[in-house]
């Protein structure tokens, strides 16, 4: 059948899932989605909704340029198993706030111009997982969330005063933050809450007015997470900011765990938690597994440290023979989880003979020594600093060094770069117990 195109959009399909209902209809890489039940498909948001139905009507055009009408009868929520050239089928939305922690305006200049994009899509929460503001949203962006019911989003709140929220975002929009939440409670949706701890501006008396507004929201808002400020050496003419501490640290884990016993006892939840970086900068033993309530906020370094090392254990204790691996390999981590990456090693070289792994924190001297995690470790500081390495088997490395989906770091030298210039192979993991094990076998 004959139909008029409904988008002048470019909705490229540039996958088709093996067994799925796109490869039984013979749809495939190039062809363009038209329309959803005579829709235009304005965005990914608007394809998970409209292809939610039982029963959908599809329009495609092939690579011939000819429009094919497809009557679908499904499971309600089943996907059609496309994936398209762009995720999100627009263009992602950029952030206009002026956040005064804003991480890329700490970046030095001549990176990659991706590198510079502020994102502030709750798209790109839904999917992805990243944290928006809600700041740059028009009501009726709001209620297309609340209608198509986009949940769960994570959002960043840093302080629900709004007075200081548009201090810290320098933007006018920013204290309308608690009344958005509310209208996502009252619509039952699920969030998860950041907040950015600067020092003297929304800890103390500030986090606790936050905590207290944000659990009264619970269960909708599932839990809230909070992690210090990161602060490089480009800071210039920027907002003056102290980075956290030992001491400091310490300091806001004991508030933490007091505020976790009085959820817990309020809420029967813990509700708040402390991202790793506290614990390793103060040198404090990380909580026991369950106190973790599932890891709701893994993604956002809570947590991350302890399942990791529950998923080692898990591993090692199914190895009944120590293995015989005559093998050398560096594990690369920040400076940050030396001290914990030195334990992990302490557990593995237990199970296996012959195997020599040491562990290497990389000083940030891209980004200055303030920076102390593995996500901000660059290509050109692994170069410098394991250079001096000889006879290794294998440099193995976190992923969440690199971009996402791909094998590039921060400053554009990709694994491939390293690889050559270190002359030894380069193994990206995910902060995987069983994938670390696995590698080590070979």
């Amino acid at each position: 059948m004959e139909l008029k195109k409904l988008t002048e959009d470019k909705n490229i399909i540039e996958k088709v899932i093996e067994g799925s209902i796109a490869e039984e209809l013979e749809i495939e890489p190039g062809d363009i989605l038209l329309s959803i039940n005579d829709n235009k498909v304005k965005d990914i948001i608007d394809y998970k909704y409209l292809i939610s139905d039982d029963y959908v009507v599809v329009a495609i055009e092939k690579l011939n340029g000819e429009i094919w009408e497809f009557e679908i009868e499904k499971d309600f929520d089943e996907d059609l198993g496309i994936l398209f050239t762009n995720p999100l089928i627009d263009k992602a939305r950029s952030c206009r706030n002026n956040c005064m922690f804003c991480f890329i305006d700490q970046l030095p200049p001549n990176m990659r111009e991706t590198l510079y994009f502020k994102d502030d899509d709750s798209r790109l929460s839904f999917l992805q997982g990243n944290f928006v503001t809600l700041t740059n949203m028009s009501d009726e962006e709001i209620d297309r969330i609340i209608n198509y019911r986009l949940s769960p989003i994570n959002v960043s709140v840093h302080t629900t005063n709004p007075d200081l929220r548009v201090k810290m975002l320098n933007n006018k929009n920013a204290g309308k933050i608690l009344n958005i939440l509310k209208r996502f409670n009252e619509a039952n949706l699920q969030v998860n809450c950041q907040i950015v701890l600067v020092p003297g501006v929304n800890d103390g008396i500030e986090l606790e007015r936050t905590l207290e507004d944000l659990s009264k929201l619970y269960p909708t808002i599932e839990s809230v997470a909070v992690v210090p400020v990161g602060i490089t050496k480009y800071r210039e003419n920027l907002y003056k900011v102290k980075p956290f501490n030992k001491e400091t640290a310490e300091e806001l884990l004991d508030y933490i765990d007091k505020k976790q016993k009085y959820f817990l006892e309020a809420l029967n939840t813990r509700f708040v938690f402390a991202s790793d970086e506290f614990f390793a900068l103060s040198g404090r033993k990380s909580p026991d597994y369950e106190e973790y309530e599932g890891f709701p906020q893994l993604e956002n370094g809570v947590g991350l440290m302890k399942s990791f090392e529950y998923e080692i254990d898990k591993e090692l204790n199914n190895i009944k023979v120590p293995i015989n691996v005559n093998k050398k390999y560096i594990l690369a981590t920040g400076t940050l989880a030396y001290d914990f990456m030195s334990n992990i090693r302490e557990k593995i070289i237990k199970k296996f003979v012959g195997l020599d792994l040491q562990v290497v924190p990389i000083i940030n001297n891209f980004f200055g020594h303030t920076i102390t995690v593995s996500g901000l470790v660059t290509g050109q500081d692994l170069i410098e600093q394991l250079k001096s390495y000889k006879d290794i088997s294998g440099v193995i490395i976190p992923k969440s060094m690199l971009k996402r989906d791909e094998d590039i770091f921060l400053d554009n030298l990709t694994v491939e770069d390293i690889s050559k210039e270190l002359e030894v192979s380069v193994i990206p993991s995910e902060v995987s117990g069983k994938e670390i094990i696995e590698i080590l076998k070979k």
